[in-house]
């Protein structure tokens, strides 16, 4: 059998398409005859529907306050949109998905599970469905055409089976990052590949893939902090941050200021502590390198949440007003203890195979039988994770 596999994702954030590309790689290595293709959802759907779909862009902007508000309410909802809307938005998408004959079907985002939920649905579909939450627990996960749920950590798991998912078809594999996560570095191997000096402070400040935040207030906060300290910006895919952070970083001292990089896993490795907006990608990540995150300007409603979560697993810090995030990096500079305490804890919430865990869990929801050097190695790689 040579499964075919439809990942659809979405174009905006770089947490779903990070997920979609580790989670493609390692289903195509532990079974290289499958058919694997990763799409941005969207681009198949009606022009005006991609355009309904992205318009929380607006409130999430301009108005925080009242997107939190209409978040709150889909967090609850049973669908995030009406069902009549979605099925002719999606109609070009619906075609897409006929054409593909898919065995199995992975959803990124809680919209493309409903709209997958809604195919399987009326066109009596026999694919199965997984659903990957990342970090995003919703009411509307819980579809009746869902075969499987790839969660990020047990206490989302619990949210979702107390919303109604069926426990057999949840699996905890946490959340796919990139392979190469993997195989990390030596710390002072990575600091040496990156013109780091072995004994010196290195705090990472990240801004997403896209580049959402506001520089200008943490890095004038972080002019505050005494202790020496060398500042590694990365801004991501954003020109437009990225020009504005180098002007901020003049004046800085031991400021270094890159856009998008293909290396995070060394900067992680290599720093001592990472300010950053709480997307679950970078959070994994972090995790998978033992770095505690100080969690600031989370967005209304997820990230808010995520934050909660940072703060109850004890794997880093909210900081909830700008003016706290010096004193914040300053104790922990100076309470080695406490810091040692954070690191344990993203340590111990690490899963650098999730990617495999999850590749392994769809492969076997369709009965795709693997290659034996394949499913030794997955064995393997579960045995060394228990």
């Amino acid at each position: 059998m040579h499964p075919r596999i439809l990942i659809l994702t979405l174009s905006h954030g770089a947490a779903h398409r990070r997920a979609a590309k580790a989670l493609q790689e390692a289903m195509l290595e532990l079974c290289p005859l499958a058919t694997v293709e990763v799409i941005d959802a969207l681009r198949h759907c009606a022009r005006w529907f991609r355009a309904y779909y992205d318009s929380y862009l607006i409130p999430l902007r301009y108005w925080p306050a009242l997107w939190g508000w209409i978040e709150s309410v889909q967090h609850q909802s049973e669908s995030t949109g009406p069902g009549w809307l979605y099925r002719r938005g999606a109609r070009p998408l619906f075609r897409f998905i006929r054409e593909f004959a898919p065995d199995a079907v992975v959803a990124t985002e809680v919209g493309m599970c409903e709209l997958a939920s809604l195919h399987k649905r009326q066109s009596n579909s026999k694919y199965k469905l997984a659903g990957l939450e990342l970090m995003d627990f919703n009411q509307a996960w819980v579809q009746a055409e869902v075969d499987l749920y790839l969660c990020t950590h047990p206490d989302l798991a619990a949210e979702l089976i107390a919303a109604g998912a069926p426990a057999s078809r949840v699996v905890i594999s946490g959340q796919p990052i990139d392979l190469s996560f993997n195989h990390l570095p030596a710390r002072d191997a990575a600091r040496t590949h990156l013109g780091l000096a072995r004994d010196e402070t290195v705090l990472l400040v990240l801004f997403g893939g896209t580049g959402f935040g506001n520089p200008r207030r943490i890095l004038q906060e972080l002019k505050r902090v005494r202790h020496p300290l060398r500042i590694v910006v990365i801004t991501g895919r954003n020109p437009r941050l990225e020009k504005e952070v180098h002007g901020l970083a003049q004046q800085l001292p031991q400021c270094q200021v890159l856009g998008w990089v293909d290396n995070m896993q060394e900067w992680m490795v290599a720093a001592d502590l990472m300010v950053s907006k709480p997307g679950g990608g970078t959070l994994a990540e972090g995790f998978a390198c033992g770095l505690p995150m100080l969690a600031v300007d989370p967005l209304p409603g997820n990230e808010q949440r995520t934050c909660q979560w940072i703060e109850k697993w004890g794997a880093g810090l909210w900081v909830k007003k700008p003016e706290d995030l010096a004193p914040t990096v300053e104790r922990l500079l100076t309470n080695r203890e406490e810091a040692r305490r954070l690191r344990d804890e993203a340590s111990a919430l690490a899963r650098p195979r999730a990617a495999y865990d999850g590749a392994r869990a769809i492969l076997d929801l369709i009965g795709a039988s693997l290659p034996v050097r394949a499913a030794n190695t997955s064995s393997s790689q579960q045995g060394e994770k228990d």
